[in-house]
């Protein structure tokens, strides 16, 4: 894999810009005339906007004749959704942290879709999937195989007790589901409680416990019964913490849970994706111990982070409590086949009657292999170690870079999960600036991720090499001097 001697950041001399389809040019203007896209939209919540008037500008100036004609099949073959198609730019080749688009130019992957936790085309991980390919490329579903056992066997070890249970899915959102599910049939209640602001996937039930307007609104009745409670956020404290959280959020968990009495499951993200919203050591300590005064199920959803992101194998174990059932996926599939699993308490197994998955590729033989060279990448490469260590110098680099810029209101993370926040002098949210310093850094070679609307999530691959981490930190403090104009002495 690349490391290390591939480190610099090549840049290169602007394209010829060349006229925009029809379509696109009508979607921009329609996009620059709609309030959602600016100010304090909710469209970039949980990305950057497609539509807006800086990604046509970039691709103005960075996409070449090459990609411009797959960019303009895609748009005329794929229905058109936020956040996706319209396509920033067409790629030709992926490997360890890089990506490679038409032009050839390189960019260091820190957003990746948080499935390339052991970074692309892994050597260990693509031969386990030719292996099975050559033998088992399917497993119908009224049959077992051996990878499939071999990995719910592996994700029971590594799990906690009383955790002891699995069923996969091909997808976290499918995941998510399965756990509503199982809830549903272990306490025979319907209602939940989940945070604002949260992602849970894109599908009808998971957008209902979700908490992002951008998925929710305009969308039709959802599930009945998912009530939702204010997140760990102390920047936008919804009971005005003042920027330290005084776990009045968890205490209006436990209060609702109190007033409901018929819970059936508490949904959180155990640190939330796309703002890096790392909570306090006690929030799971309040939530864990109202859960359990109510017979209610505690589930985290860890599909993003878990696998060592946060610099251990699952972030629910820097809380030491243990949730009910924990829902992994992304990097489970080791960035080349989706995957996804529920790992529940032993004594949940209830739903023998019920079909809870019941997925085609519910036991793909390919995805299992995948993700068990996956797990002894992580465990083999000690990946949790090296996300651990990398994620306290990179915090360091973010700390210092906050002294030297007035933008950056606020850094944090765990691990490898890294978030930068940008606000302005008034305290607003810094969205445009936030939007312009992640294509100046996609123009230097680096790619991420901006979550809720202003804030740059940065999620490298854990098997980075240090002189690649430091050189994109030097290409975000580069950006933000460019955006900025100026860094505070």
């Amino acid at each position: 894999m690349k490391r290390g001697s591939d480190s610099h950041f090549p840049q290169r001399a602007p394209l010829a810009a060349s006229g925009l389809p029809r379509r696109r040019e009508e979607a921009r203007a329609k996009c620059e005339s709609d309030p959602r896209f600016g100010g304090a939209s909710d469209a970039s919540s949980e990305g950057d906007v497609n539509l807006s008037p800086q990604r046509q500008a970039w691709q103005a100036a960075h996409v070449g004749l090459q990609s411009r004609a797959l960019l303009d099949r895609d748009a005329e073959a794929f229905l058109h959704q936020s956040l996706s198609t319209p396509c920033l730019e067409a790629l030709v080749a992926a490997e360890g942290i890089w990506l490679t688009d038409a032009q050839g130019r390189r960019y260091a992957d820190f957003h990746g879709n948080n499935v390339h936790q052991v970074g692309y085309r892994h050597p260990r991980v693509v031969a386990a999937v030719r292996e099975a390919l050559d033998t088992l490329p399917f497993s119908p579903r009224r049959f077992t195989n051996r990878y499939a056992v071999d990995l719910a066997e592996r994700l029971r070890a590594l799990a906690p007790d009383p955790l002891g249970k699995v069923l996969f899915a091909p997808g976290g959102t499918l995941a998510i589901g399965m756990a509503l599910k199982l809830a549903r049939v272990a306490t025979g209640r319907h209602k939940t409680i989940s945070l604002w602001d949260s992602f849970h996937g894109a599908s009808l039930d998971a957008i209902s416990v979700g908490g992002e307007a951008v998925f929710r609104k305009g969308i039709g009745p959802l599930l009945p019964g998912t009530e939702h409670a204010p997140p760990p956020d102390p920047r936008a404290c919804a009971f005005g913490c003042g920027g330290r959280c005084s776990l009045r959020c968890a205490d209006y968990v436990a209060y609702v849970l109190d007033k409901e009495e018929d819970v059936a499951a508490v949904i959180v993200e155990t640190v939330r994706c796309t703002d890096v919203q790392v909570p306090p050591r006690d929030y799971y300590r309040i939530l864990r111990e109202a859960c359990d005064r109510h017979g209610t199920l505690l589930v985290l959803d860890e599909v993003p982070i878990a696998l060592g992101r946060t610099g251990r194998m699952f972030a629910f174990q820097h809380y030491d409590v243990v949730p009910d059932v924990v829902v992994l996926g992304k990097g489970l599939g080791g960035a080349v086949y989706p995957m996804a699993a529920v790992i529940a308490r032993r004594d949940l197994d209830v739903a023998a009657d019920r079909a809870l998955g019941h997925y085609t590729h519910e036991k793909s033989s390919v995805g299992c292999a995948a993700a068990l060279a996956t797990l002894d990448v992580v465990a083999d490469e000690a990946l949790c170690e090296r996300s651990a260590r990398l994620g306290v110098r990179a915090l360091a680099r973010l700390e210092a870079l906050k002294a030297r810029h007035a933008l950056v209101g606020d850094v944090r993370g765990l691990g490898l999960l890294l978030g930068v926040e940008l606000t302005r002098a008034d305290g607003t949210p810094a969205r445009e600036e936030a939007e312009r310093v992640m294509y100046e850094c996609l123009s230097r070679g680096l790619s991420f991720k901006v979550g809720q609307g202003n804030v740059l999530t940065l999620s490298p691959p854990l098997v980075i090499a240090e002189p690649d981490l430091d050189a994109a930190l030097d290409v975000l403090d580069a950006a933000l001097g460019v955006v900025v104009g100026a860094a505070v002495p």
